[in-house]
């Protein structure tokens, strides 16, 4: 697999510092080349180095850090493939703990698909193995009327497309939670309330490409939904582009991150306007007040 050249320079900084910010990338990925991927697609989403990632990953026997996350200025969540958010294993328990932390100590957290899964999971919220409700390839969703002026979402049109790939999904969100987006079935994106805390169903970090690499290397997992090869083609040749969530990531960490916004109630903030993210002085240090975790 032919990875592209993610050695550019870093465009966002540290809201304390002047290096470039902590990024903890949490990874349940057991086949080499799939961990390889993943964190290529979110460096590319997030517009960062691949090496500026911090990486744990529980695919591979790693388990989460269990200091207060000192410094680390955002967590993000990715995928699984192999593993559920429904069940237990001997690194969830772990995980959830890290999703918890993160939140208690307002530091930026976002989840995609089983990311969005366990933070939900962690937070009293519900998840369950669902195979008759699998999504594979590229979906519509809409956004809710919360969705429409969110901080993040409100630039996206109100029905876009996004790549998805799952049998587990959130029923039940928890306490202080609000949907931004749906279709058939419900949460396909969420935020807490009171914190700097994201979730989606759909793979932020994914494009046609990207999705694409997923499908024919974990098609084996969605024999229910790809029974065949002729049914893996269409799949394949329905995907399409995804431009809407094209900048997700990335307007996730100049928002609360390089703007180094206080953990203010997100119903109170103004909405940033579209493409703002891209104009933002990130070297200002003036919006600099988020609280850092006590060692």
């Amino acid at each position: 697999m032919q990875a592209p050249d993610c050695s550019v320079p870093p465009l966002l900084r540290s809201p304390v510092t002047d290096d470039p910010p902590r990024l903890l990338l949490v990874q349940a990925r057991s086949k080499p080349e799939m961990e390889h991927q993943e964190q290529t697609c979110f460096a590319e989403r997030c517009r960062v180095p691949r090496e500026q990632f911090e990486v744990v990953n529980v695919g591979r026997g790693d388990l989460p850090p269990t200091h207060n996350l000192d410094g680390v200025d955002a967590v993000l969540i990715g995928g699984a493939g192999q593993y559920s958010a429904a069940e237990d294993y001997p690194w969830t328990e772990p995980v959830l703990d890290l999703v918890r932390r993160a939140v208690d100590n307002e530091i930026p957290l976002f989840g995609s698909c089983w990311g969005h899964q366990v933070i939900a999971r962690a937070l009293g919220g519900r998840v369950v193995y669902d195979p008759d409700h699998s999504e594979l390839g590229c979906g519509w969703v809409e956004l809710t009327e919360a969705g429409q002026t969110d901080p993040l979402f409100h630039r996206f049109p109100r029905r876009f497309r996004a790549n998805m790939g799952h049998h587990d999904r959130v029923v039940e969100l928890p306490s202080g939670a609000t949907e931004l987006a749906h279709n058939a079935q419900r949460f396909q994106a969420f935020r807490l309330e009171q914190a700097p805390v994201y979730g989606t169903q759909f793979h932020s970090e994914l494009n046609a490409e990207r999705e694409r690499e997923r499908i024919l290397v974990y098609k084996e997992q969605y024999r229910d939904a790809l029974p065949d090869d002729g049914k893996v083609q269409r799949v394949l040749d329905s995907l399409a582009d995804t431009t809407a969530v094209d900048d997700l990531l990335y307007d996730f960490l100049t928002t609360f991150v390089a703007r180094g916004l206080p953990a203010t109630p997100l119903t109170e903030l103004v909405p940033v306007p579209p493409g703002a993210g891209r104009s933002l002085n990130l070297e200002d240090r003036s919006l600099t007040n988020r609280r850092l975790p006590e060692s």
